[in-house]
């Protein structure tokens, strides 16, 4: 190939340069690093008056939250639970659920809303670069962060605007209200149920399974017959509620086999009557061993020995079962002298 046929390269410069087209032009940096854009006041900056404006606006923010939470303590106190309403355009929804969603979510809003317009209105907007340092903080570090501590507190102006201060901290102070009041609704106060039941002198002994009134001669000796109080009925609808506290098991022991001297004076000939419910988690005792006198609960094998105050002697349960103290009445029939001495079931924490 002649030198004739090679295609002339007009567009590129020569290795040591061409005097006609000259040196490569070099590309700007896209990654540059191109500074901090210059900082534009705000009027808030300039002018005081504004300034004055949106103080009050975040204090009327905090404020309104503070009305929110007393309204959403006020809904939640004398709104019935079952009642109704016709919302536009939801349709009908609960008033309660309406008012306390409604009134807890503007408490929160407001103190986000009074937060956010405090920091882009008052708080100072000048931006600062600060280069990556080391992550083992040294003392002038240290004294460098509160230092900037210290100014982000005073351009906060949070010393100077004492109404934005003490609005916000009343807000912020008043919302956990809120999640303390819903804690009233996890059900009714217990105040002295669990330490009372349905027991009480001149209450008949009923059998669970004959609904009849017990004679001291129908309970032999090694027999087990639960019973419940004179008056407590399948049929009512606090049944369950009652029964867990006042379900009750009778046997007949020999009095001379009985250890324990005052559960043999809250007998009646050898007749003793306990709690059937376990001290341990609240089973519902079932087992009864004729020799031995002792009862088991069959959850989690806590052992009872009805021979001496049904004191524990095997398993988990952290005390003895309670006795109700029992005679017989003028018809002949078993009854109590009064309520449990002490609650029944499980230990609680205030039982005392």
């Amino acid at each position: 190939m002649s030198s004739q046929d090679i295609p002339e390269e007009k567009h590129l410069p020569s290795e040591q340069g061409d005097a006609h087209h000259g040196a490569v032009a070099v590309a700007d940096d896209p990654f540059a690093d191109p500074g901090m854009p210059a900082h534009r006041p705000r009027i808030q900056d300039i002018d005081e008056a504004a300034a004055k404006r949106s103080e009050r606006a975040v204090a009327l923010m905090f404020t309104l939250s503070m009305l929110a939470t007393i309204g959403f303590i006020a809904a939640f106190v004398t709104i019935p639970v079952d009642k109704i309403v016709y919302i536009f355009p939801i349709g009908k929804v609960s008033a309660l659920n309406f008012s306390l969603g409604l009134t807890l979510g503007l408490a929160l809003f407001l103190i986000g809303a009074g937060a956010v317009h405090w920091a882009r209105t008052l708080m100072s907007d000048v931006e600062i670069a600060d280069e990556r340092h080391a992550m083992g903080a040294s003392p002038e570090v240290k004294a460098k962060v509160l230092a900037d501590f210290k100014a982000g507190t005073d351009e906060s102006t949070i010393a100077r605007r004492p109404l934005i201060r003490n609005t916000m901290l009343g807000a912020l102070a008043l919302v956990p209200l809120s999640g303390v009041v819903i804690l009233r609704d996890l059900g009714p106060l217990p105040e002295k149920k669990l330490r009372k039941t349905l027991w009480a002198k001149g209450k008949l002994l009923i059998n669970d399974n004959t609904n009849e009134p017990l004679r001291p001669e129908d309970v032999l000796v090694g027999s087990l017959t639960f019973v419940r109080p004179e008056g407590l009925e399948e049929d009512q609808h606090d049944f369950q509620t009652q029964i867990a506290k006042a379900a009750l098991m009778i046997v007949r022991i020999q009095p001379e086999d009985i250890k324990d001297k005052k559960e043999l004076e809250w007998s009646h000939d050898g007749i003793v009557a306990y709690s059937k419910i376990c001290t341990h988690v609240g089973c519902p005792i079932s087992l009864y061993e004729q020799q031995t006198h002792h009862v088991l609960c069959p959850c989690h094998q806590s052992t009872f020995d009805l021979s001496d105050g049904a004191r524990v002697i095997f398993g988990p349960a952290g005390h003895a079962l309670p006795q109700l103290r029992i005679g017989v009445n003028d018809e002949g029939f078993l009854e109590a002298l009064g309520d449990f001495d002490e609650p029944v079931g499980p230990a609680f924490w205030e039982r005392g």
